[in-house]
């Protein structure tokens, strides 16, 4: 199931999608994930959970001064770097500001490795990585 909603804000008379927010959802090894994805200015901010639960926060952006994002955990247990690590990869990858809360356990790798797939295949869609990022819904 997929939802895709913006939020306009209207400057000089013109409307500008400021946040467009999109929710899908999957089962991923005998799993229900959920995603919410809100695409900000410069940036968005992904959930990934089984349950309604902000269990954590990291945020992560690229630096001038060294190849690899800087990225920090903003809330949550230090000892889980899911969300750190994840936030870092798609900053990387996306060359943007990224915000991610992860609250799936970690108890499988295949399931991390899984669930950072399918982020990656619906940003790829939603055009996150690019400077053209369009929000359609898409039916499966």
């Amino acid at each position: 199931m997929r939802t895709c909603t913006g939020m306009s804000d209207a400057r000089n008379g013109e409307a500008s999608a400021a946040i467009t927010v999109h929710n899908f959802s999957e089962r991923i090894l005998e799993q229900v994930i959920h995603f919410h994805v809100m695409k900000l200015s410069g940036g968005f901010f992904l959930w990934v959970g089984s349950s309604p639960v902000l269990s954590n926060l990291a945020v992560s952006m690229g630096s001038r001064y060294d190849s690899m994002p800087l990225s920090t955990l903003v809330m949550g247990d230090p000892s889980n770097t899911a969300a750190n690590s994840m936030a870092q990869r798609l900053a990387k990858k996306t060359k943007k500001q990224v915000f991610v809360s992860y609250s799936l356990p970690m108890t499988d790798s295949n399931l991390s490795l899984s669930v950072e797939q399918r982020i990656k295949k619906e940003l790829h869609i939603l055009g996150a990585g690019s400077q053209h990022y369009h929000s359609t819904e898409n039916n499966e």
